[in-house]
């Protein structure tokens, strides 16, 4: 008796120990928040244009979503980059490797981005990139866990080059930021200048987080191009403009071009210094009803409008987990897949659409900067000159220069 109780015993035991085992995996997994990472510059050059507005974009879209996902909640953790590539990987690797972020939904600096989205790969994590713009993400060192979804540097060269050639500036000299993103940006915008009937005059490299621009800006001066280009971002922009102002160039017949403008770099600069100004972008808070309803909740939390990225974070963080919830699973290929066969309609792209190189292809919108007597209140800074269709902006897919597809 007492061995067959023991036996029960046993027995009782170990079927516990195998109900536990099978159910304890499962219920870990629901337990499991699903992480999304922003690795954002919070505090130096492109903090305004990213920082803390992108991880606050970010988190509107979980709280519209609802919070949850397969029964999870969903978590939304900021790291601070610092514009350092060494630091955006060593934070991505802690975070795919500790810290069970699933995906990264926005990096700062195209060299981060380009080494983080290698990392992603290596880890079988999915990464979308919404500010930083170098076309090699889908181009040359594309891969199957990357998505570009706001815009390139070759789109908006090819909107804005063409543009300000068209309008009468044949000859440029371009200001560059000596890293990926400037050197990419300057090389395509003199590709799409040199199409469109124009000229290079020369380019001098500046270094990120310059202060005195003086120097550059002479040697701009001297070449006396019809346009003196600045293929910068953030800060940077808007500081080197306020100087050129400053040394007079931009005056008379001459003009200056920001090729990768932010309405945030607007804000700063001033309507009486960036009037005229044509610059491309994917998204304006006053087109419609739905850009506008989002901003002015974007506004009461950040005390300014959304930026083309920011509004981009929203609507790539949306379409993730909206992807998340058809698949049923957070398993990275089934997340990619249901994210590239599913349409992008919203207030940011209507039809856009992420091609199998990754590359999030949209309409861009072709603005010119209004005089101060134009604005009409508050961050009321563009006019629309020209809606620029998704495959002119962009180029073909059959153009891309992305491995992964099939000639």
């Amino acid at each position: 008796m007492q061995t067959r109780r023991h036996f029960a015993l046993a027995a009782s035991f170990m079927a516990a120990a195998a109900a536990l085992a099978l159910c304890g995996p499962a219920a870990a997994q629901a337990a499991k928040s699903v992480k999304i990472g922003m690795l954002m510059d919070m505090s130096g050059n492109y903090s305004d244009v990213a920082g803390k507005g992108s991880v606050t974009a970010a988190q509107m879209a979980v709280e519209d979503f609802g919070g949850e996902v397969l029964g999870r909640k969903i978590e939304v953790i900021a790291g601070d980059m610092q514009n350092k590539v060494d630091i955006a990987t060593a934070i991505a690797r802690r975070w795919f490797d500790v810290d069970g972020i699933d995906a990264i939904m926005d990096i700062n600096n195209s060299s981060a981005a380009l080494a983080v989205s290698r990392i992603a790969a290596e880890k079988n994590k999915l990464v979308t990139v919404n500010i930083s713009g170098s076309p090699r993400l889908t181009n040359e060192d594309c891969n199957p866990n990357t998505i570009h979804y706001v815009y390139d540097t070759d789109a908006l060269a090819r909107s804005t080059g063409k543009a300000v050639v068209d309008a009468g500036g044949k000859s440029w000299y371009f200001v560059t930021v000596d890293y990926t993103f400037g050197h990419d940006f300057e090389r395509e915008t003199s590709k799409s200048v040199m199409a469109a009937g124009g000229k290079v005059l020369g380019s001098v490299k500046v270094p990120l987080n310059a202060f005195d621009y003086a120097s550059y800006l002479l040697q701009a001066q001297s070449a006396s191009p019809d346009v003196v280009a600045f293929a910068t971002a953030g800060a940077d922009t808007s500081n080197a403009i306020k100087q050129a102002v400053e040394f007079g160039l931009g005056r008379d017949k001459q003009k200056l071009a920001g090729l990768l403008v932010y309405i945030n770099e607007i804000d700063a600069l001033g309507l009486k210094v960036a009037q005229g100004m044509l610059l491309t972008s994917s998204f304006y808070w006053d087109m419609n009803d739905e850009t506008r309803a989002f901003s002015e909740r974007y506004m009461k939390r950040m005390g300014k409008m959304p930026n083309m990225s920011q509004a981009g974070v929203y609507s790539s963080v949306m379409h993730y987990l909206k992807a998340i919830k058809a698949a049923g699973t957070t398993d990275t290929a089934a997340v990619m897949k249901k994210m590239k066969e599913t349409p992008i309609n919203d207030f940011f792209a209507k039809n856009g659409r992420i091609r199998e190189d990754g590359l999030m292809a949209h309409d861009l919108y072709l603005f010119r900067v209004k005089s101060p007597e134009q604005s009409q209140r508050p961050w009321d800074y563009y006019e629309l000159v020209r809606t620029i269709p998704a495959e002119e902006a962009f180029g073909p897919e059959s153009a891309s220069r992305c491995p992964l597809l099939k000639r």
